[in-house]
């Protein structure tokens, strides 16, 4: 055991992953595995994909304990369900990663139907929040974990065309770094990822592939002088949060986008 307050080495670590099927959820279960963490389980929405998911892990290391549970993130009876199977599966969850993706393509203010910004908002936001908040109480049983949430630069840099995704990445931000106060006194760490444009992941093939957000990314593309971040970039730094190499590191919001902004 880690002398370091809510420190575990890798090999006693039970990984939770929320958005594991796909871009930096997967890329750091199969991070993690490499680790050589207890046991991972991966929580979607689509069966199909969560059995490609666990079998890319298992390619790249044969020797993983991985599992998929199905979950809708944004539902409290589901989420509360999978994550009390995730528990039974790994005996304990030290390590969480809260990486769902929304399915929204950013555009004006004006040009968003008003009915549909309330839909928007809980699915940027609420699925990290829930699922901490079940997870919680568990990591001060143990007194000891790290949670991982992932947001995006737009919490931080004011982009025209990012107004309502810009304020619910400020809502996971600000809840990350106070639930980082709040939780410390227990041995739980909190830290937020806010990249920008991530190459190769469903979000950026969406968000890319025409109208307003495509021209937006396109520009931030085009600002990232030291390479477009891919999801192998987030995964190293989410494993890093998680292992007990950062055990006095929390509260922050980490950006990592290849130089678009120094947010």
């Amino acid at each position: 055991m880690d002398d370091r307050a809510g420190a575990k080495p890798f090999s006693e670590c039970g990984v939770l992953i929320a958005g594991g099927t796909s871009g930096v959820g997967l890329a750091s279960a199969i991070g993690f595995a490499r680790e050589g963490v207890r046991g991972i389980v991966l929580l979607g929405r689509d069966a199909e994909r969560g059995t490609k998911a666990v079998a890319a892990v298992l390619a790249a290391v044969p020797d993983a304990s991985v599992d998929f549970i199905s979950a809708d993130a944004c539902d409290i009876v589901d989420i509360s369900r999978a994550a009390d199977e995730a528990r039974a599966k790994l005996g304990s969850i030290d390590i969480l990663l809260n990486s769902t993706a929304s399915n929204y393509a950013p555009d004006l203010l004006m040009r968003t139907p008003i009915e549909d910004i309330s839909g928007i908002f809980d699915r940027l936001v609420l699925p990290p929040v829930y699922l901490t908040r079940v997870v919680l109480p568990w990591m001060r049983e143990q007194k000891s974990g790290s949670i991982i949430n992932m947001a995006s630069d737009a919490a931080k840099t004011a982009t025209p065309g990012e107004t309502i995704a810009g304020a619910g990445m400020a809502a996971i931000v600000m809840f990350s770094r106070t639930l980082a106060m709040e939780a410390k006194r227990d041995g739980i760490r909190v830290n937020v990822l806010t990249p920008s444009l991530i190459a190769g992941t469903p979000t950026a093939d969406l968000v890319t592939s025409g109208g307003f957000s495509a021209k937006l990314f396109e520009k931030a593309a085009a600002m990232a002088h030291l390479g477009v971040a891919v999801p192998e970039d987030l995964a190293d730094m989410v494993v890093f949060l998680g292992g007990p190499q950062s055990a006095r590191l929390t509260g922050q919001a980490i950006s990592i986008n290849g130089g678009i902004s120094a947010a």
